[in-house]
């Protein structure tokens, strides 16, 4: 199963890429779970680009080196460093499951119509949920 993301950028194993579907599946489910993040206030002034295409490029790119594809990423922009990138947002729980809602509903319509097996599309699952646990970083208060 994929590592959660963090600062130890550890891609997955080769061919899970092509039973994906390839550059065209995260190609797809960056651009469902962008127009997610439109959708959401708080997630959308997460992003100071008036517009989001080149923030979902970036995920489609991670997330193909991540997943075994082509390693444009790297090349384009080093070691991922998520928790690094992503520490100037506060992340609480709320904007965590803002996210995971907006991964949720592309994962569902992208392994759908990408006709991903069951296994591979509950990894991805298993990989966003973890990820977006990760990225945490504010806390609520009890």
């Amino acid at each position: 199963m994929g590592q959660p993301a963090s600062d130890n950028f550890s891609p997955i194993e080769p061919g899970v890429f092509e039973r994906f579907g390839g550059e065209a599946f995260f190609e797809d489910f960056a651009r469902e779970f962008y127009l997610g993040v439109e959708q959401v206030p708080a997630l959308r002034a997460m992003y100071p680009e008036a517009d989001l295409a080149p923030a979902q490029r970036r995920f489609q790119l991670f997330l193909q080196q991540y997943w075994g594809g082509p390693t444009t990423y790297s090349k384009e922009r080093g070691h991922p460093r998520l928790r690094m990138r992503h520490a100037e947002f506060p992340i609480d729980s709320a904007a965590r499951d803002s996210w995971l809602g907006c991964a949720r509903r592309a994962w569902e319509s992208t392994t759908s119509q990408h006709n991903v097996v069951e296994a591979d599309a509950a990894q991805l699952w298993a990989y966003l949920e973890a990820s977006a646990h990760a990225m945490t970083n504010t806390f609520d208060e009890f």
